[in-house]
């Protein structure tokens, strides 16, 4: 079984995704997609079970409808480009997506959803969403009854949060599973999911939380074990 990252390198934190999908299953063959070029990638991932919508930059504002906002992003065009593709492609397979941090964001604005371009500056009161040299740490409430709520088992924990930008107005269709105290989004998941492909999106980062934690292992764990059963349906 191989997953595909869209980004699993180029930092030491970029390399923490591949380990933490094999805590659960030592097996786990995964590919970083994100040094090929997005024909290859649409490519590669043909062969994979599910996808892996990592964390990093900005998403183009013009793609919510914000180009106005440019001046407050950091952004990376090619790598909007290529996980556009594999969004596409993904979807069109009906494989199995986790988006974590700027992948929640991605699949949200890919389904005609904005975003809040940075939490500081547009949420009066709001709290550290991002440390300075390391993750912030906060906690979030989940919504009861939720798909979140079924795989962590539980309605609140600590996360580990490295984000200044948010969901905004959520994209028809999803709805917000969880949220941090100042009520920033931190979930994102299908109004109803029920006989639909996997798709959730989180704010937080649970490949680098401690492996205790409700909000870390379990989500690698239902990911990995979506995509055995795509793996057996095919």
């Amino acid at each position: 079984m191989k997953i595909a990252i869209s980004k699993a390198s180029g930092s030491k934190k970029y390399e923490r995704y591949a380990p933490w999908l094999r805590r659960v299953r030592g097996d786990t063959d995964t590919v970083d997609l994100a040094p090929i070029t997005s024909l290859e990638a649409t490519r590669v991932i043909r062969e994979c079970s599910g996808l892996l919508l990592t964390g990093g930059e900005d998403i183009e504002p013009w793609r919510y409808g914000m180009r106005e906002k440019a001046s407050l992003c950091t952004c990376d065009p090619t790598r909007d480009t290529l996980e556009w593709a594999l969004l596409e492609e993904a979807l069109k397979r009906k494989m199995p997506i986790l988006g974590i941090c700027r992948g929640m964001q991605l699949i949200n604005v890919f389904f005609g959803g904005t975003l809040i371009t940075d939490i500081s500056l547009d949420v009066p009161g709001s709290m550290e969403h991002r440390g300075e040299e390391d993750d912030a740490r906060h906690t979030v409430s989940i919504v009861r009854g939720s798909l979140l709520e079924n795989i962590v088992g539980t309605m609140e924990d600590e996360v580990a949060s490295s984000h200044h930008q948010a969901v905004e107005k959520v994209a028809q269709g999803f709805c917000i599973s969880a949220k941090a105290p100042d009520g920033v989004s931190e979930a994102l998941e299908c109004e109803d999911s029920e006989g639909k492909p996997f798709l959730l999106g989180v704010q937080w980062h649970p490949e680098r939380m401690v492996e205790g934690s409700s909000l870390s292992i379990p989500l690698a764990r239902r990911f990995v074990l979506e995509a055995e059963g795509y793996t057996s349906s095919q």
